[in-house]
């Protein structure tokens, strides 16, 4: 009986057989003995030693690379290996029926920052182990799709995107290597059964925490079967795992200190599909947040479930740290953490790093603003005057009921205490319209609660339910669909009006935007954001290059630019382009 080809190859030989042509797959296959037990282990015996005789991985991956620029450079320093495949490398490759076939990953990203950011932790490994990148779906060897699970919308648009990937699949040449589909992210750990057997659209799952083992469950799945790995780790960061930009030239990237959340709040199903809280150790955010620098980035978004309760317990002698208090009226469902630096010490070092570096982060809870991390946003003028305070709701009953650790009087209060501490602060918030038990009182006063607050900025969702949540288990989804529907366009009715008022307070002052790149309505304007990280568009004309020469220029990415606000609407500000300035001049200014 003859073994797997698998276990034929062993681990390196199936690293080399999934870049084999299909071709040269057959023959090889061929040449592998089928005789009797005997004959057939002294032939693998053979084919064993003639595979080892032969070239090596660094011989096929340094022969098959696209052709690179050639610089002088250290002869330890590795080549860069080129992130992307281009189509007319490919097409050569594939026209001339070469026996190695380079293996092109597509990825698509659903869902949050986060996701974005683990896009890059799954493309920095796959690159690592040999894998080139397509940006052209037709061009893919392998197409991966980093999911949101949050709301049954966003898992819905994933399904449907998979039905169509699975006829594109089915219309694969026969002469090509078999199309491989993997599902990646929360929606993976949260539905792999249903996605593995039951539907059978994939070849691999991976969960936010097993992107290390993609190169293995690729291996696993060349060889025709299905491969997972879901499984939640207690310290699983990717602290050395330095991401791959998904947009090499962009001006803003983002940084993960922490997965994870304990808070638990009744209708959430982060905990269950990234697991409990843990923090990257603080050295290795700070030797990103350089590396990002030294490529040019101008901003940095500090990233987690939870990113203010960051806690880094990666040397002993953070342990001892004290640990900051809960913000004034607010409780958790778990007991206090004690030791390891805290996030007002990572925002402090980070802000150093460059000076000319915004520092943004997301997402927060209210309850972890102790007064240092306001003094600190208030005093460095690298850090935004931004922050996001997610409400979810105005009633105390339902915030009780979702289990958020506050009331709407301590929210208000918070709120007060941070426009205090932080003059001029833009603020953003995130609502859920017709949680369970919900009643026309209770949506009155969240809506209430936006016009009282303003904020400049909202996201504002009606509630989906999810398994494994405790409200799953213990509360009934009794607000019918329709009244969930005219709720949320009722909040994002206030929302705009006060978005509107709040945004419209701007008009006739300058505004320190940082330049993304071309609107995208016109060729003829220019787009970047505020400190509040409100959009601000501008056209692109000549300005003064802030030099004091005299002389002009115009905006270029990654410029900071002074522009007047003539108009606000509650999402965009538009104005005229004043001059070229810095974070410094800007901040001396103010």
């Amino acid at each position: 009986m003859l073994l797997p080809f698998k276990y034929v190859l062993g681990a390196a030989g199936m690293f080399l057989w999934r870049r084999l042509s299909w071709a040269a797959r057959s023959e090889l296959r061929a040449r592998v003995p089928t005789r009797g037990r005997g004959e057939q282990n002294r032939g693998l015996e053979d084919f064993s030693a003639r595979l080892a005789a032969g070239p090596t991985l660094q011989h096929f991956l340094r022969n098959t690379s696209p052709p690179q620029e050639t610089h002088p450079q250290l002869a330890e320093e590795p080549e860069e290996p080129e992130p992307y495949l281009t189509s007319s490398i490919l097409e050569e490759a594939r026209r001339k029926g070469a026996a190695f076939c380079l293996i092109a990953v597509y990825l698509e990203t659903y869902g949050c920052q986060m996701n974005v950011n683990d896009t890059e932790i799954a493309w920095a490994i796959l690159q690592k182990s040999g894998y080139l990148r397509t940006q052209q779906l037709e061009e893919a060897d392998v197409i991966l799709l980093v999911t949101c699970s949050v709301r049954e919308k966003a898992e819905q648009a994933i399904w449907n995107r998979l039905r169509h990937l699975t006829a594109l699949k089915s219309k694969r040449l026969r002469s090509q290597a078999p199309l491989r589909i993997g599902i990646l992210g929360c929606m993976a750990k949260r539905l792999r059964e249903e996605i593995l057997h039951k539907e059978k659209l994939v070849d691999i799952v991976a969960g936010p925490d097993a992107y290390r083992d993609l190169p293995r469950l690729l291996a696993v799945a060349e060889t025709g079967q299905q491969a997972a790995n879901v499984l939640l780790s207690l310290d699983e960061t990717y602290a050395d795992v330095l991401p791959v930009q998904t947009s090499p030239d962009a001006t803003s990237a983002f940084v993960s200190i922490m997965r994870g959340c304990d808070n638990m709040c009744s209708y959430c199903i982060v905990p269950f599909t990234r697991g409990r809280e843990r923090s990257r150790p603080m050295a290795s955010i700070l030797r990103e947040v350089k590396v990002l620098s030294d490529q040019g980035v101008k901003e940095v978004t500090l990233l987690g479930q939870n990113v203010n309760s960051f806690r880094d317990t990666s040397e002993v002698q953070f342990r001892s740290a004290a640990a900051p208090g809960l913000s004034r009226g607010f409780s958790t469902i778990y007991k206090a953490k004690e030791g390891g630096l805290r996030f007002a010490h990572l925002l402090d070092q980070a802000s150093r790093v460059d000076p000319e570096m915004r520092i943004r982060f997301t997402s927060p809870h209210p309850k972890d603003f102790p007064d240092e991390v306001l003094q600190l946003i208030q005093e460095r003028h690298n850090i935004c005057k931004q922050l996001h305070l997610p409400a979810q709701s105005g009633s105390s009953r339902i915030l009780e009921a979702m289990r958020r650790g506050y009331t709407r009087e301590a929210y208000l209060e918070l709120i007060q205490h941070v426009r205090d501490s932080i003059p001029g602060v833009s603020l953003s918030s995130d609502f859920i319209a017709g949680f369970c038990g919900e009643t026309e009182d209770d949506h009155q006063q969240t809506m209430s609660l936006l016009r009282q607050v303003r904020y400049n900025v909202g996201f504002l969702f009606a509630y989906s339910m999810r398994q494994k949540t405790r409200a799953y288990h213990r509360l009934q989804d009794d607000v019918p669909a329709e009244v969930k529907r005219r709720r949320l366009e009722e909040l994002i009715s206030v929302f705009r009006e006060e978005a509107t008022r709040a945004n419209g307070a701007m008009v006739g002052r300058s505004q320190l935007v940082l330049v993304e790149g071309p609107s995208k309505r016109s060729a003829a304007e220019l787009c970047g954001r505020n400190d509040g990280n409100i959009r601000v568009v501008f056209p692109d004309t000549e300005m003064e290059d802030g030099s004091g020469s005299g002389a002009v220029v115009r905006a270029q990415p990654g410029d900071y630019v002074l522009v007047k606000v003539t108009s606000a609407s509650s999402q965009t500000l538009k104005g005229v382009l004043l001059r070229r300035t810095t974070l410094r001049e800007s901040a001396a200014h103010r």
